[in-house]
Parts: C-alpha cells; structure tokens; sequence
C-alpha cells in the first residue's frame, strides 16, 4: 500500500520515498488510532500525513527517551536530549530551506511542507515545546497548560489543514483546526496520567488537583500503591470535563472541511473521544493503566468511515471542478493562516 500512495502522492525520489516510507512505518507502530483514521484519506494526501506525525513522533521520542532516569532533575539526562533537539533542528532548518538534511523524518517533513506551502512557525513553535518539556515539569492553571499546548498539539492541527482542504479561507477553518488538535492532546494526557507522571510530568494542571483536594505528592502515592483515591478520580473527572469541552468547541470545523477529508477527521474524534469513554469503563484507572478502545468498536468505525468515504467521493465525481476546495499543493498556494496563538505560548511558563 505504501507504494501506491507515494505513486498517487507524485513521489518518485527514491530516497524520498524511502523517507516517507520511514515516516509511515512510525505512524503505523505508534499512533494506532491516528493512523487507522488516516486510512479514511484519499491516497494522495496520505504520505503527507504520515511525514507530520513522523516529525513529531520523532522529537517526542528524543524528549522521552529512556537513557537515564526520569524527570528533569538528571542534568545529564536534560542535556543529552537538549542536544538532540538542537541536532534534530537544524537539520529542519537545512531541510526547510532546501538543503538535503540527514534524518529521514526531515526529508519527508521539508518535502511536505513544500508541497502543501506550510507555514515554518509552525514547526518552530513545536520544538519550542518539545523544548519545554525537558525543564518544565508541571502548570499552574488550564491558561498555562493551553499556553503549552499551542506548540505542542494546536499546530499540528494547522499544519495538517492545508492537506486536508477546506472549503472556505483557510483562517475561517484555522481555529476548529487548532482546537481538534488540543483536545485529541487532552485526551492524551488523561489516558498517560500515569506513565506521564514515571517521566516525572503532571499534565493535570495544580489548581483544578487543588479544587479537589489532590495534587502530586498524592498522584504518586496512588501511583505506587497501586490504589485509587476519589479526590484523583473528581480531578480526572474535571479535567475530562475540559476535554470535551474542547471537542464540542473543535467539532463544527469539521463542515468547513474538504469533504473527502471530513470521515477522516470526524473517525479520529469519534476514536478519541472513545479514550475518553474507556477510560470511565476502567474506573478511571489511568494512573494504573492505559485504557484503550475495544477493537470491535474500532472496526465498526472503520467501518462506518469508510462508507462516508465513498460516498464523499461519489459527491465529488458529480459535483465535478465547479466545487471549489481550497487545498494547498504543488501547483495552489494558499495565503498562510493569520490564526494567533494564545500570548502565554510566547511567555516562559514557570
């Protein structure tokens, strides 16, 4: 299948398509339920997918590897990674300014962005907060986390919006776009409460642990124990509350989509939002294990995408050129999107 979507892509550089084959492989093994609703794309716009998500995969992966103990009181540690992230960004400088670069990833991430004429803030603002991550251990309130957020989730959002398509200004679509972005992170961050806190983070901001009576120290016991504590589980409880409220907030940018792209995008909430619903079925147990969405339920909504899909492209066949659909490529450029992200994002966040 890799193939056929590089051909569909207009890929034909060796070396680029074994970058972009890289990327997908990463996607493939590590983001199950991103990449499923990937499947929903129409093939062309599939490696480009696969070449954000590798990036990103990537510095992630720099940010958590495990060659030293946890938490960003190991100077050694913090160190080595800082020096990876400087590496691995300016290779993306090279790379965007169209210089051959060395990781794979970049290949492939400079080439999407080429093609799909992606601002570069964007992915700056992203390694700003992969950068973060390495110091900064916890937030204050929801502001300070969203501020975080921006660099960390809401451009991903932004940077996929010009392989999706829309069908209005790509600015009308860039808020719904960002949004979705933070609430598939938000339920990241309730789903690894546990295995985000072995990395020595706390994403549940201090203030909405306080208003329930929890916070670290009590976070640790319950991890080490192996119990549970219903103070934990009223903070999980609201900081679920915030999460869909993100996704009532995300969702209506779905319409502004191209249309072959919405089953896609409305798959990855529906799958998401189904982190949310395991993670209640579980007792809330996120400090214990991760919760995860049976693989019947997933099949079914594969299932129910895929019909969407043919039937969006079947709309399309008829509509024919007349229906226009603003999508950034080899030969369209779109005017960037003047989307403004929240003015704590620029602040150092303490």
């Amino acid at each position: 299948m890799t193939a056929r979507e590089l051909d569909a892509a207009g890929i034909t550089d060796p070396r680029l398509r074994a970058a972009y084959a890289r990327c997908r492989a990463l996607n493939a093994r590590h983001g199950r339920t991103y990449f499923l609703a990937t499947r929903l794309l129409p093939p062309d716009r599939r490696p480009a997918v696969h070449a954000l998500y590798g990036f990103a995969r990537w510095a992630d992966d720099i940010v958590d590897s495990p060659d030293g103990p946890t938490g960003a009181a190991d100077l050694d540690v913090t160190a080595r990674r800082a020096a990876a992230l400087d590496r691995l960004e300016g290779d993306l400088a090279l790379g965007l300014a169209g210089g051959p670069g060395t990781a794979p990833v970049v290949a492939a991430l400079a080439d999407t962005s080429r093609r799909y004429d992606i601002a570069h803030r964007h992915f700056a603002d992203f390694l700003a907060a992969m950068r973060s991550d390495l110091t900064v251990t916890e937030y204050a309130d929801p502001a300070g986390l969203r501020g975080y957020m921006h660099g960390s989730a809401a451009v991903i959002g932004l940077q996929m919006l010009p392989v999706l398509g829309t069908v209005v200004p790509r600015d009308e679509a860039a808020p719904y776009a960002a949004e979705l972005g933070v609430a598939f992170q938000l339920t990241n961050f309730l789903r690894d409460v546990g295995e985000d806190l072995d990395r020595g983070r706390v994403y549940l901001p201090r203030d909405l642990l306080a208003a329930h009576g929890a916070d670290r120290d009590l976070l640790l016991h319950c991890r080490r124990t192996g119990r549970t504590d219903r103070r934990v589980t009223a903070a999980l409880r609201a900081f679920e509350a915030l999460t869909r409220a993100a996704y009532l907030r995300a969702v209506p940018g779905i319409a502004l989509l191209d249309p072959v792209a919405r089953p896609c995008v409305r798959t990855a909430c529906v799958l998401y939002g189904g982190i949310l619903d395991a993670v209640a079925a579980d007792g809330w147990s996120v400090l214990h294990r991760r919760a995860v969405v049976p693989r019947r339920r997933r099949a079914l909504l594969a299932a129910d995408g895929l019909f969407r899909v043919g039937a969006a492209r079947l709309a399309a066949r008829r509509a024919g050129p007349a229906a226009a659909v603003r999508r950034a490529g080899p030969t369209a450029a779109i005017a960037r999107t003047p989307y403004r992200p929240p003015s704590a994002v620029r602040e150092e966040v303490r």
